[in-house]
């Protein structure tokens, strides 16, 4: 039977089990969309932005660890998902996202609403190609999924012509698929693996580093039983916390930048580090000469490209990170950390992290989040909002984070969010964000109405950019260039604080959600922080919106300066907070 090229794509889509399809309709789209119209096996979503329909993708890849699908027309539609893309891609989310394209005969011609989005996002994607004839289009399609999901999960871009939209061909899908020179492997070195026990046993201070392939492969509880197998401490990235549950007592926190002082101390002292599924970016090294310079470092990852990249290691092992900690469970044995974990203790206990404040802080309104029940889905945006959030979360195998870490993308929380409790429609799902976050993509607050989506919204409104801020504060003299949000042309141009004659916040975060038909708290008490999420806990179909007004000059502590090693740290400022 000879069927389009767009109905061919929705029968792809149901024979990858598609569940979910975050689009947005356009002209060089608009066949794909009528092939789609009453298609009950689909349940398609429309964000209002495309940035947002990609990030909500992501949230959704993230939390169910199914891919997210998304489709947009040509020109401005597909490149509005460049920003999502880069942000999948350095976080290893499997992302298929189709784009509409002007016919194969105007390519090349500056058509109108043409863009060359396979070329603009080959560099930060799996795989990205332009259909070119109707015979190809199920193998392709086919291809993408498998692709995006094997190896390092990653996102991957189909660019469909509108004339291979709508020319008929087969109605044949393929059922597999054979990619020349693309064979990931899972099966785990056995010689590997025996060399790095060999080396872990001899270990006088020996520390597990996780990052985030651990939670990809969802290896908690295995990773968990790995640890107390064997009694060696754990540090974690941003992107690997939860890999053992955060209060666990073999836990010494995030290393990094904002890591803790227990926890980089134990980098920078240990004499064997065992990673697992980190790239070992320059986020957790510091100066990288400096980077465990004592240490022998075993390194386990699925992408050969990642393992001495950046660090250079005596033992690498190429796996998925499930595997190899599967593995290694196998013939793991309890060493004799005793001394090396108390030590690791005591900087616990004399370097807490805390924010020395009283009252209304992050850290209050992140502990009483700790305090909600049942399993979570945290999402957030970037900046302070997100560094408070992984110092202060309490996270596991069924409390997890979902944040921008490779990219550092301002915006990605709510729709992120969104997507989560889209894929997860049962479990709690909180954002915290920041007041300048929320703004890049707060126009999702109508898909989040519209979609009746009861996700808790946190906003941390300091009224500033707030990490940059914090650098212009440490590192630029206090020199506040354009990062205070209420500044007006009307300022004084010499303006260094708040004061009582500064222009109103704007927008008002309580009227803008009460214009989307959301609930809107403002809390500007710690004893208003409980009973604010307890309202918006209650609420079923539509979210609720709460702002805590925190102080302008709270920092994130402790901070290693640029270009230092990870044991030099800030633990406080020139005002102990």
């Amino acid at each position: 039977m000879q069927i389009t090229g767009a109905q061919l794509f929705v029968k792809a889509l149901k024979e990858e089990g598609v569940e979910v399809l975050f689009g947005y309709p356009g002209g060089q789209a608009i066949d794909l969309f009528d092939a789609l119209h009453g298609e009950a096996g689909i349940r398609f979503i429309l964000p209002r932005h495309e940035q947002g329909l990609v990030h909500a993708a992501d949230g959704y890849a993230r939390s169910t660890g199914r891919p997210g699908v998304c489709l947009v027309t040509s020109g401005p539609g597909a490149a509005n998902l460049v920003t999502g893309i880069a942000t999948a891609n350095y976080d290893s989310v499997p992302l298929v996202c189709f784009t509409g394209q002007v016919p194969t005969s105007l390519i090349g011609n500056d058509a109108f609403q043409e863009v060359d989005i396979t070329g603009i996002t080959r560099s930060i994607c799996k795989y990205a190609v332009t259909v070119r004839t109707r015979e190809s289009l199920g193998e392709i399609i086919k291809k993408a999924f498998h692709i995006a999901t094997t190896g390092r999960p990653g996102p991957v871009l189909v660019d469909l012509p509108k004339d291979i939209q709508r020319e008929y061909g087969s109605c044949c899908y393929p059922d597999h698929v054979k990619i020349r020179g693309y064979r990931p492997g899972f099966a785990v070195h056995g010689g590997q693996i025996k060399k790095a026990l060999e080396l872990l046993n001899q270990a006088k201070r020996p520390v597990f580093l996780l990052g985030g392939g651990v939670n990809i492969a969802r290896a908690e509880e295995a990773m968990t039983r790995l640890a107390e197998r064997t009694g060696v401490p754990v540090v974690t990235t941003i992107m690997g916390k939860g890999a053992i549950p955060s209060t666990h007592p073999l836990y010494a926190g995030n290393i990094g930048i904002h890591g803790s002082f227990a926890a980089n101390s134990a980098v920078s002292g240990c004499d064997v580090l065992f990673s697992i599924g980190t790239r070992f970016n320059d986020r957790i090294t510091g100066k990288n000469g400096e980077f465990a310079k004592h240490a022998s470092i075993i390194h386990v990852d699925i992408d050969p490209a990642s393992i001495s990249r950046n660090i250079a290691v005596d033992i690498p092992i190429v796996a998925d990170a499930g595997a190899a900690i599967r593995a290694l469970l196998e013939k793991a044995v309890l060493l004799d950390t005793g001394a090396w974990r108390k030590q690791i203790d005591g900087w616990k206990e004399a370097h807490p992290i805390t924010m020395k404040r009283e009252g209304l802080t992050a850290e209050s309104v992140i502990r009483s989040i700790n305090r909600l029940e049942g399993p979570l889905f945290v999402a957030t945006d970037v900046g302070q909002n997100q560094l408070w959030a992984t110092q202060f979360l309490e996270l596991s195998e069924d409390r997890r984070l979902l944040t921008s870490g490779g990219l550092g993308t301002m915006g990605y929380g709510l729709p992120a969010a969104l997507g989560a409790k889209i894929g997860n429609p049962d479990k709690t799902v909180v954002l915290i964000t920041g007041d300048g976050g929320l703004q890049m993509n707060m126009q999702e607050l109508a898909t989040a109405v519209v979609c009746g989506l009861p996700v808790i919204i946190c906003v941390l409104n300091n009224g500033w950019l707030g990490n940059v801020r914090q650098w212009q504060e440490m590192f630029f003299d206090h020199r506040y260039s354009a990062t205070c949000l209420r500044r007006r042309s009307s300022c004084p141009a010499d303006c260094q604080e708040p004061g009582p004659d500064c222009p109103p916040y704007t927008p008002d975060f309580i009227k803008l959600a009460e214009s989307f038909g959301i609930t809107g708290i403002r809390v500007t008490k710690e004893e208003e922080i409980q009973p604010a999420l307890q309202t918006a806990e209650a609420s079923k179909d539509a979210p609720v919106l709460i702002e805590f007004l925190i102080a302008w000059d709270d920092n994130v502590l402790p901070i290693v300066p640029p270009g230092s090693p990870i044991d030099h740290m800030i633990l406080e400022n020139e005002r102990g907070i």
